[in-house]
């Protein structure tokens, strides 16, 4: 005999019996189906949290990228703007001193001018070219600013149309087109 006692079991009524266990079954099936439910709820929230994570992980990480590569393209475009507005004004330059070189002479005899109260004699470097045209244009200004000094203007090859190097015994000034370019270049970090 095995020691199995069957104090609750109601032999008078075999089916109220079974009504019970199945009352209890019933109760700890539906038990361990809300505990399993919750359970794979908290799993799945988990793994969602974990996969979300993980998503903004990467969504951060490609929009740092994004926003190098952005900065990397604005200063490639800058640049590139830069460069352009240089070749630009380069080309307009020359274009102007081409049409009219003795206007940036001029504009550099008047500010020497400014300098030259009692020096006895000015030396006007320039293309060779313009010799004539800048020696007119010298003797006007200097009556026109009241130099009584003597000027002389020598023509020189290497020298380029509209730049000009004037020298007195204390001093001097010079236009050099290429080297404002170069000045401009390294200005804007073009060097």
């Amino acid at each position: 005999m095995s020691g199995h006692f069957l104090f609750e079991r109601d032999f008078r009524n075999p089916q109220a019996d079974d009504a019970k266990r199945r009352a209890s079954l019933a109760e700890a099936e539906n038990a361990g189906y809300a505990r399993g439910l919750a359970e794979g709820r908290r799993q799945a929230d988990a793994q969602i949290a974990a996969r979300l994570q993980e998503a903004l992980a990467r969504l951060s990480a490609g929009a740092g990228d994004l926003l190098a590569r952005a900065d990397a393209d604005r200063a490639a475009l800058e640049e590139e703007g830069l460069a352009l507005a240089l070749a630009l004004g380069r080309k307009l330059a020359g274009e102007a001193l081409a049409r009219q070189p003795l206007a940036a002479i001029g504009e550099l005899a008047r500010e020497a001018f400014g300098h030259l109260r009692g020096v006895p004699h000015l030396v006007v470097r320039v293309n060779e070219g313009l010799v004539d045209p800048v020696d007119q244009l010298m003797k006007r200004l200097a009556r026109e600013r009241g130099y009584e000094g003597r000027i002389v203007v020598m023509g020189e090859p290497d020298i380029a149309p509209g730049d000009a190097r004037l020298e007195w015994a204390d001093g001097g000034m010079a236009r050099e087109l290429s080297r404002l370019h170069a000045e401009a270049a390294r200005a804007a970090g073009q060097t």
